[in-house]
């Protein structure tokens, strides 16, 4: 990407010598010496002084010294992440993640990302909205995956994509043919629904209310596999969102079921990164993941947000 000049200027001004510089390089020194020759008379000014016995660098010189070792030593870092993303050598990815997308999401994008990465080494610790933000902050885990995560100073927001809430039913359930479904029907049937420590529960509490429906549940609990798994077990309902069914909605054995009167607010998954964070292997989870979210079986264009700007 870079001309030799860059190599050629960092050579000459180290070793103070044209001819030892060719030496060094294996380039004759009257191709050192011209590149420099019409750089200096791009620039309008020497870059070295020409003593007799060696060359020292100029004002001018060193200005641009500065920015020509910069350079390379970003391109020396550079090549480093891109032979990591290749496979080259060994890497790990640390995520911090809640329920949903642990048990959805992250199972078959891990999967394609170890196909092409099999010397990639993935610790994976489920967490709430707390503990992932600060493992995320702190450095401990590369990357933070969860709905409704604050917008913190000094994090990414690697991708975003909003999505509502809908009613989850077996294939074979007398309203899985539906094409949509009201919240009081649901209250027919034994609902199986996230508990206060889920980020779905305030969504669904905010709903009933504006409904003026009582939410009476037959089961709560902290786990989305639990969910599906009641669902297909018996003609349950529980609320999910498209990116919570993805692999029963592609086999057909569950379906999602948009409420009529939707909240007038979406959830937001999120994958957030310290704004420092280089890890090679983040950004090509990440694009795994968004492929992933953007095919989900049961979400309409008006669901999905545009990647999020970096916070603070």
């Amino acid at each position: 990407m870079h001309s030799r000049i860059l190599l050629y200027l960092d050579t000459v001004a180290r070793c103070g010598s044209i001819r030892k510089a060719g030496a060094q390089l294996n380039v004759a020194s009257t191709a050192i010496n011209r590149q420099i020759l019409a750089l200096e008379e791009e620039l309008g000014t020497p870059l070295f002084q020409r003593l007799p016995r060696k060359l020292v660098l100029t004002a001018a010189g060193e200005i641009l010294i500065a920015h020509v070792r910069d350079t390379l030593k970003g391109m020396v870092q550079a090549r480093r992440l891109i032979d990591d993303m290749r496979g080259l050598h060994r890497g790990e990815l640390v995520i911090a993640a809640m329920a949903g997308p642990t048990s959805a999401i992250l199972p078959r994008a891990l999967a394609e990302l170890r196909r092409s990465h099999r010397n990639l080494l993935v610790h994976l610790r489920m967490c709430g909205h707390r503990e992932l933000m600060e493992a995320v902050q702190q450095g401990e885990a590369d990357l933070g995956i969860g709905f409704d995560l604050p917008r913190e100073t000094g994090l990414r927001v690697l991708a975003s994509r909003a999505v509502h809430l809908g009613a989850v039913v077996r294939r074979d359930h007398p309203l899985a043919r539906e094409g949509g479904i009201s919240l009081a029907d649901c209250g027919a049937w034994p609902l199986v629904v996230a508990d206060a420590s889920m980020a779905i529960r305030p969504h669904l509490d905010a709903l009933h209310a504006r409904l003026n429906l009582r939410l009476v549940p037959a089961m709560e609990t902290n786990s989305i596999a639990f969910m599906r798994q009641m669902v297909l077990a018996e003609d349950a309902i529980t609320f999910l969102t498209p990116f919570d069914i993805i692999e029963e909605a592609s086999a057909g054995s569950l379906v999602f079921l948009p409420l009529r009167e939707r909240s007038q607010w979406p959830q937001h998954l999120a994958l957030l990164a310290h704004a420092s964070n280089a890890n090679p292997f983040l950004h090509l989870l990440v694009e795994r993941i968004t492929q992933i979210l953007d095919s989900a079986p049961g979400r309409g264009p008006d669901r999905t947000l545009a990647a999020a700007p970096t916070v603070g």
